[in-house]
């Protein structure tokens, strides 16, 4: 009787270790499936412009691309204008005051162009950032190029530094002539693990209202011309 107890429990002792096993493989494979997830939906993002991503490009780039333009469209469709309008958003683990330097800007299609956005450290320790750019209506983002951008690298402020960083861009003509306001935003987080958590977030946490970049159609009407500027 005890024999058969024996195998009986080195058999549940035999079939546990293997169901630890299974599961231990199990986690390995979704735990690197969560990291591929983030260079698959750049991917993705980058091909299809979904979810408003920009991309980038060069100054040498914009000149070929203008040059082909001119060639392939007539002269209303070159003069074509578009406003940009600036969003700005920080995590909560962020404890920067940052934001556009100016609210808008009216630009030519396929003219390069120069947005200037501030931030300022206003915590007592050095914080690195790195900022997320966003662009609606969704299907402008695959038109919105930057040649420049804070975006392209982390910002590092001291305590209670602060910093006027450029963003050049250029809309290209390809963008639809429907197409008369575009929304640039920027959600900046907090690169480093303890510093986010100190101020209450997670390194990577979007802001509550980070999926709230939609552009309400009456912002048209309610353009100041006195607060564009033309380039």
């Amino acid at each position: 009787m005890t024999d058969q107890s024996n195998q009986n429990n080195d058999s549940v002792r035999q079939a546990n270790s293997r169901t630890v096993k299974r599961l231990f493989v199990v986690a390995v494979i979704m735990f690197g499936f969560g990291y591929a997830l983030v260079p698959l939906y750049d991917l993705i993002c980058d091909v299809t412009g979904l979810n408003g991503k920009t991309g980038r490009t060069t100054l040498e780039q914009v000149a070929a691309r203008q040059q082909v333009d001119a060639a392939a469209t007539d002269t209303a469709t070159d003069s074509r204008e578009v406003v940009v309008e600036f969003m700005s958003h920080t995590s909560t683990g962020l404890p920067w005051e940052f934001r556009p330097m100016s609210k808008k800007m009216t630009v030519k299609i396929g003219q390069p162009a120069v947005a200037m956005f501030y931030a300022r450290n206003t915590s007592g320790d050095t914080i690195t950032g790195q900022a997320i750019p966003s662009v609606s209506p969704n299907k402008a983002g695959p038109h919105f190029k930057k040649t420049e951008c804070f975006c392209f690298s982390q910002q590092t402020l001291k305590p209670g530094e602060e910093k006027e960083m450029p963003v050049q861009f250029v809309i290209n003509s390809k963008l639809d002539p429907e197409v008369k306001v575009v929304t640039l935003s920027y959600s900046f987080f907090n690169a480093e693990k303890d510093s986010a958590k100190k101020y209450g977030g997670e390194p990577g946490e979007a802001p509550a209202n980070h999926n709230s970049h939609e552009h309400h159609a009456h912002s048209q009407q309610q353009h100041e011309a006195g607060q564009d500027h033309k380039l």
